[in-house]
């Protein structure tokens, strides 16, 4: 087994108001913890790696690229090579635990998968990336004019356009 190292930015969220070493040990370990037990539901072996990549995950905001998973899952790890954060999200991605967005243009970008059929906004200028709700609501929310042998079980829609700090002084955003 692995050693965690309490004290790891983002990971270790010690409650001060518990009293004792036992109490301190299991909060630092809480998100690696939970990270464990949703691995073991989703009937993955637990291991280090996976736990930190889950957790990065969870903790970063946003939809971050993969190096930038890797980097924190490696405050946890102590070490993880590209190949085995991609190989890590790669299964993750298999059993529906995060959910893989290819924007064009941009690199893959990663997120807890909430099940919750959301689409995408992209800041042309700056980049951002941030959830917009489906207007429709259950996958499929948009209908493709396919023919009947062709079965449609999600629609990826992407919005583009300028987020509010890339947005002109005083021009509304619908007019860019």
């Amino acid at each position: 087994m692995a050693k965690f190292r309490a004290g790891s930015a983002g990971f270790a969220h010690q409650d001060t108001r518990r009293a004792g070493t036992a109490g301190k040990d299991r909060a630092a370990h809480e998100p690696m913890a939970l990270a464990a037990a949703r691995l073991r539901e989703a009937h993955l072996r637990v291991t280090a790696q996976r736990m930190a990549v889950l957790t990065a995950i969870e903790e970063l905001s946003g939809h971050p690229d993969v190096e930038a998973v890797r980097v924190r899952a490696q405050e946890v790890t102590g070490g993880l090579s590209l190949q085995a954060a991609y190989n890590v999200l790669r299964v993750l991605t298999e059993v529906g635990l995060v959910r893989c967005t290819q924007i064009a243009g941009h690199p893959a970008r990663y997120e807890t998968e909430q099940n919750d059929n959301h689409h995408h906004f992209v800041c042309r200028f700056c980049g951002d990336i941030i959830d917009v709700d489906c207007v429709i609501g259950k996958a499929p929310c948009l209908r493709a004019d396919l023919p009947e042998a062709y079965h449609v079980d999600e629609a990826a829609v992407t919005f583009w356009g300028a987020c509010p700090r890339c947005t002109p002084a005083g021009v509304p955003a619908e007019h860019h």
